[in-house]
């Protein structure tokens, strides 16, 4: 079954320039991928060139259970991503939304840009009547988790994982 693929938008005036909240296309791949990269620098991690293809792919993809992918625009100029995907829960009839990457460029910081990914995600939620957004930090992450407590609620769980083999 494929997945409706509306084009988003959002405009939202920041604290030093007006950003433009869209849907990922095929021609932000370069920018994109810079800002994932220093992304994942950040966690300290790295991905082969196949997760890159893979992940990119699938948020253009049409199979309604992929990553979705909005970008952050001023004047051509991408300074932030986030990604995020719709899954189904055990507690609830609805899907819920998984926010799963966020990232800002470092010039582009306290401007209000992430709030505002956050937001547009929030809306994409509502309009897929999925009711709960979640995500992810890490506890160091102090700059971030700022932010996520004025937005969001702390939640009581510890995530856990498989160990890596």
């Amino acid at each position: 079954m494929a997945r409706s693929r509306r084009f988003l938008a959002f405009v939202y005036e920041c604290v030093v320039m007006p950003v433009f909240i869209r849907s990922l296309a095929e021609n932000d791949r370069s920018a994109w991928r810079e800002l994932w990269t220093d992304y994942l620098t950040f966690y300290d991690t790295k991905v082969s060139e196949r997760v890159y293809e893979t992940t990119f792919a699938r948020h253009l993809g049409d199979d309604r259970n992929d990553l979705y992918g909005l970008v952050a625009d001023t004047g051509g100029r991408l300074v932030g991503i986030t990604h995020y995907l719709f899954h189904r829960h055990a507690w609830t009839v609805e899907n819920t939304c998984y926010l799963q990457d966020l990232y800002v460029a470092p010039d582009a910081r306290g401007s209000g840009v992430a709030t505002h990914l956050i937001e547009a995600v929030y809306a994409e939620a509502d309009a897929a009547k999925s009711p709960n957004v979640y995500w992810l930090t890490q506890t160091q992450n102090k700059t971030a988790r700022g932010l996520y407590d004025r937005i969001g609620s702390q939640t009581s769980f510890i995530k856990y994982a498989r160990p890596k083999r």
